[in-house]
């Protein structure tokens, strides 16, 4: 199948003399933080964590969304990690788009490239090193995970965007599409990270409005998208933070594909006991 591409950061700083004009927006319904936004001086450094560093696009916000965190890791060779996560009940999305990793979980060895997925259940015994001359950048995905009586986590899983074929969406012609990591069907899951494609001149037909709480990264080409009650902008690299409900459609600018990994939380009621954990 065709090798996709994907964006990477490329940190740095830009010149003196640039103006400061920019699209990231925050509102109350949506953010969009644009590719530029990820430079040297916004950076995070984390416990445990050797030659590595993180840009932190999305985090848990009262008030806004509330279920997720999202990262974009870069691992300088021979860096990585033994103990990348530190708090109990939480699951993982890592998301390859640059360099190399190997994947160790709960002592099986995976060896992740470019369009390597994994899903890393909540418990697992996990670790992430990259052990070759490229700079590795990664997206990471972290969500505490719903347990429900009668249903078990869901079972650990590596595979490649490359070796999925994509589901086109109804009545599309296939010029809206997505790649499905795992079953949708599966009631273990209580969130879905896939890859949705829109070849150039496709579009979402409307304004879909909805409970799922959402993280797009754009990781190929250009569109222009409707949120809340805005059209913007937006090219690979840039990220859009989304609330429940608000408003969302697009149109895809081409000359080539549009793709974006998204995530969203499913399969879950919603929540109504006084001081319960929100959905």
């Amino acid at each position: 199948m065709t090798q996709n591409r994907y964006h990477a950061p490329a940190g740095g700083l830009p010149p003196q003399t640039r103006l400061l004009t920019d699209r990231a927006v925050f509102t109350t319904a949506y953010a969009v933080i644009p590719k530029d936004a990820c430079r040297d001086t916004v950076a995070s450094l984390l416990p445990f964590w050797r030659d590595a560093r993180f840009w932190v696009l999305a985090r848990p916000l009262s008030g806004f969304a509330e279920t997720f965190s999202q990262y974009i890791g870069e691992i300088q060779p021979g860096g990585g990690s033994d103990r990348p996560e530190t708090e109990a009940g939480v699951q993982a999305v890592l998301f390859v788009v640059a360099g190399a990793v190997t994947l160790t979980i709960d002592g099986r060895v995976h060896d992740m490239g470019a369009g390597g997925y994994a899903y890393i259940p909540p418990g697992a015994d996990w670790t992430l090193h990259n052990g070759g001359a490229e700079v590795a950048v990664f997206h990471w995905l972290r969500k505490a995970y719903r347990p429900l009586d009668g249903l078990e986590a869901p079972d650990a899983l590596v595979c490649n965007e490359n070796d999925i074929s994509p589901v086109a969406m109804p009545d599309t012609n296939g010029v809206w599409a997505t790649t499905q990591f795992v079953d949708p069907g599966d009631m273990r899951h209580d969130m879905h990270v896939n890859i949705v494609t829109l070849q150039p001149g496709g579009v979402i037909p409307f304004a879909e409005t909805h409970v799922m709480e959402h993280g797009l990264y754009v990781l190929e080409g250009k569109a222009v998208y409707h949120l809340n009650r805005d059209w913007v902008e937006v090219e690979a690299g840039d990220f859009m933070w989304l609330r429940a409900f608000c408003p969302q459609a697009c149109y895809a600018g081409g000359p080539g594909p549009f793709r974006y990994l998204l995530y969203k939380d499913v399969n879950r009621h919603m929540t109504l006991t006084s001081g319960a954990m929100r959905p």
